[in-house]
């Protein structure tokens, strides 16, 4: 077991310690900054249907395609699985701008293959271009939409990577930086970390939250997972 310790910056500061044997993160918004290419993908998608942008942002958020295209067109005379492959096929194409979140690269470069994996909302295909231009490594055991029946809040992907991983999900902790992610983890009954500052977020989901995964946020104390266990010091920041 690696052992987590997460100090709060909060009124009253508490120490919290959690023993984990695994890390299961989302991708977009998570460890991948592509919000350039989700605005500029879902304002097209908005504009050919006459679509507000906002709403339609605020639903996609931690959403698989297929789920918010059936959300907004399953009412009108449109093909829904064209639409959505036209979607996947202007996200995949566009990589313009596409970074790692500040700190995941130096994060993920510390685990083990057997300690880490990736369950996202995205294809297949997708993740493994926006993961690549991020230039952060591919991993594992890599959950993409085409891997489960159903995407989150459900905790199938949560907990098919656990699975895989060979943890039992107790054992694991999760980030991610989306309601619907967030639930999921609820849901799979695995503690998450919230990631970035989106005030929608909903705190009941969550055990902490961190901006990024830089040392003003994360602090290692010592190098992480390669030989033995380790202790992780996360400050809980509210912002």
């Amino acid at each position: 077991n690696v052992k987590l310790q997460l100090n709060t910056c909060k009124i009253e500061p508490k120490n919290y310690i959690y023993k984990v044997e695994a890390f299961l993160f989302d991708m977009d918004g998570t460890i991948v900054d592509s919000t350039p290419v989700v605005e500029r993908t879902w304002r097209r998608f908005s504009e050919r249907h006459n679509l507000n942008i906002d709403k339609v942002l605020a639903f996609a958020h931690g959403c698989r395609t297929i789920e918010v295209v059936t959300h907004f067109l399953q009412d009108k005379n449109i093909d829904i699985q064209e639409e959505t492959k036209k979607v996947i096929d202007e996200e995949v194409s566009d990589i313009d701008g596409i970074i790692a979140i500040a700190g995941a690269f130096e994060f993920i470069a510390q685990l083990k293959d057997t300690n880490w994996a990736v369950v996202t909302s995205a294809s297949r295909d997708l993740a493994i271009r926006r993961m690549n231009a991020a230039k952060l490594p591919i991993p594992k055991i890599f959950i993409t939409a085409d891997d489960v029946d159903s995407g989150k809040p459900s905790p199938e992907g949560y907990l098919k990577a656990a699975k895989l991983l060979g943890y039992d999900p107790e054992s694991c902790l999760i980030f991610e930086d989306a309601n619907p992610g967030l639930l999921a983890a609820q849901n799979a009954g695995i503690k998450a970390i919230a990631v970035g500052n989106n005030k929608h977020l909903d705190n009941k989901y969550y055990n902490h939250i961190i901006l990024n995964y830089t040392s003003k946020y994360m602090c290692l104390e010592t190098t992480l997972f390669q030989n033995m266990p380790r202790i992780l010091n996360i400050k809980d920041l509210q912002f």
